[in-house]
């Protein structure tokens, strides 16, 4: 194997799948077989891991409500990333446990927990249209248009969680500053526009406040990492891990 082959370990993809489920798993899975040379399974994976997220979530649109309130929210996530994590301990257990040993290098866990939270919004994007997708008296395709806008401005945010790692001082507070920050302040706007559309359901509305929430906490976690970096301390971390703590609540609501 070639020795600069990086790959997602099985954590990181179980995290991953928790956040964003057997899509999120799909991606990291693919990911992982390219890498190892095998295109077609990583087209299967793929494949497998939007079906499974499709039927996955058709499935639970049909539990009636009064049921489905009375499911723990951790439930349904604990028991798909369960059994994702133990079809990647059948079929690529022994080749990550081996690149383990062999002290070879693997994808952060924050790289995966990135992918994992931009499924989030995509799959949430999409039961809502789905829930909505019946004659509406609603703006839906401004809400589509808009939602695409904010999952690209989040996926390039996220990408600050790699160069944390790779890339030097001056990289990552130029990025913070120039993208990370502006990228946020862009996604509460865009919410913003959003809550203005004329007779959007209340479901909507209350997404659209977690959003808000969200995408403030991170405007000020990312303030936090800024000045981690530039005093060269770690007295910021616990404000930064409370940040981090708060918005792992408000994905498991969305």
């Amino acid at each position: 194997m070639d020795e600069k082959i990086k790959l997602y370990s099985q954590r990181a993809i179980a995290i991953a799948t928790y956040f964003g489920g057997p899509l999120a798993a799909g991606i990291l899975i693919r990911k992982n077989s390219l890498n190892l040379g095998r295109e077609k399974e990583g087209l299967i994976a793929l494949i497998v891991g939007i079906v499974s997220t499709i039927l996955l979530f058709y499935g639970i649109l049909q539990i009636p409500e009064p049921i489905l309130d009375k499911i723990p929210n951790v439930l349904i996530p604990a028991v798909y990333t369960g059994i994702i994590y133990l079809i990647v301990e059948k079929t690529h257990g022994q080749i990550l446990k081996k690149h383990k040993e062999e002290n070879k290098e693997f994808y952060s866990n924050w790289r995966a927990t990135g992918i994992g939270l931009i499924c989030t919004v995509v799959l949430a994007g999409g039961i809502i249209a789905y829930v909505y997708n019946a004659p509406v008296d609603w703006d839906v395709d401004t809400y589509n248009a808009e939602l695409k806008k904010l999952e690209n401005n989040e996926s390039e945010a996220m990408k600050l969680f790699d160069m944390l790692e790779y890339s030097p001082k001056h990289e990552i507070i130029y990025f913070i500053e120039k993208t990370g920050i502006p990228k946020w302040e862009e996604n509460i706007d865009i919410l913003n526009r959003i809550s203005g559309i004329e007779n959007i359901p209340e479901e909507i509305q209350k997404q659209n406040k977690l959003l808000l929430e969200y995408s403030k906490l991170r405007i000020e976690a990312y303030k936090l990492i800024t000045k981690a970096i530039i005093y060269e301390t770690s007295e910021y971390d616990e404000e930064i891990n409370k940040r981090h703590t708060r918005i792992d609540e408000i994905i498991k609501k969305l």
